[in-house]
């Protein structure tokens, strides 16, 4: 019985080495695939090599039933941290066009200043006309705040954005975006290994959700928020002074801690710190039912007819050039 113990704790912590070779292997090959220096050759070199090295130190370890292979990788890996930590985000690299400038804010009693708020017009998502504004906000004449969702396949994973609505007919749309270098594209895997800078950008709806409707064919939502006045100001002050750190204090953008829906739920807790976690701030698709849960969406109707509700996406696509794109959007279902 004794051996049969002593067998088994041998397979388990056999186990356990062959899965921490494996995690923390397949972790050091991406993050040196991502970010080592160099083209794509000498990236995908390092990575094969670190792969190699793991499953060689593991596999002498194994053979020759030594602990010396495991310190030696366990060194090795404590470097690679080391170089890892050293990996800081910037502000200067050469950015896309659409995130080319960063947003920043000055606030004057009720008033907010914006500066750099975006407001292309989009014929395709490589076809626009940038311009950049700066636009004045009298929080005063705040009456709306909608979130909105964007989905462009799973149901599980959209993005999320807050567009704030005043009294004039304005409205502006806040969204935590990647800040992609030019010919840059977006990878979920790489948003775990420092590929992406994070961006906080204001725009008209016009810019913010058409793009993402009539120019990338995504399938968007909007859900007015049952929320105070005075707390809608306080949210969109949050934003304000979001966007002023992230220019001065560049961040990374991270697939799950620091992604579209994260940051908001951060700035939102400063408001109500009793906000609990939940699953569906990762799998963003599912967002409403957080809102619903929380009671941020009228509980007159169910959660069902409110994503029957929600959807804009056709009343975006039929929106004509010079029309009022945020009334087109809202314009009652016929």
């Amino acid at each position: 019985m004794t051996n049969f113990l002593r067998a088994m704790g041998r397979g388990l912590a056999l186990l356990l080495g062959a899965l921490i070779a494996f995690v923390s292997g397949a972790w050091g090959a991406l993050a040196l695939w991502y970010q080592l220096p160099g083209g794509t050759a000498l990236r995908t070199l390092g990575a094969v090599l670190w792969a190699a090295l793991v499953l060689a130190l593991f596999a002498l370890a194994i053979l020759r039933r030594a602990w010396w292979p495991l310190g030696g990788y366990a060194l090795l890996y404590a470097l690679l941290l080391v170089w890892w930590s050293g990996i800081t985000p910037r502000n200067d690299h050469a950015w896309a066009d659409d995130v080319a400038r960063l947003l920043a804010g000055e606030v004057h009693g009720n008033v907010v200043v914006l500066h750099n708020v975006r407001d292309f017009h989009w014929r395709s998502d490589s076809d626009y006309d940038a311009r950049w504004e700066t636009q004045s906000y009298d929080l005063d004449h705040l009456v709306s705040a909608d979130a909105v969702l964007s989905h462009w396949g799973s149901q599980a994973i959209a993005h999320a954005m807050i567009s704030f609505g005043f009294d004039d007919g304005r409205h502006l749309v806040f969204s935590v975006e990647i800040r992609k270098r030019r010919g840059q594209q977006f990878s979920s895997i790489g948003g775990f290994f420092k590929d992406f800078e994070a961006i906080l950008i204001a725009a008209p709806e016009s810019d913010l959700i058409r793009v993402r409707t009539n120019a990338r064919g995504e399938d968007d939502y909007l859900y007015p928020l049952a929320i105070e006045r005075p707390t809608m100001r306080a949210l969109f002050l949050s934003y304000v002074d979001k966007a002023n750190r992230l220019a001065t204090t560049p961040a990374f953008y991270n697939t799950v801690t620091s992604n579209c829906a994260s940051m908001v739920y951060r700035m939102a807790r400063q408001l109500d710190p009793g906000l609990p976690l939940d699953p569906r701030l990762l799998f963003t698709g599912y967002l409403p039912g957080y809102l619903y849960k929380i009671g941020v969406l009228d509980q007159h109707l169910t959660l069902q007819q409110w994503n029957a509700r929600a959807r804009i996406t056709e009343r975006a696509r039929a929106s004509r050039p010079g029309e009022d794109f945020s009334a087109a959007i809202r314009a009652p279902r016929r």
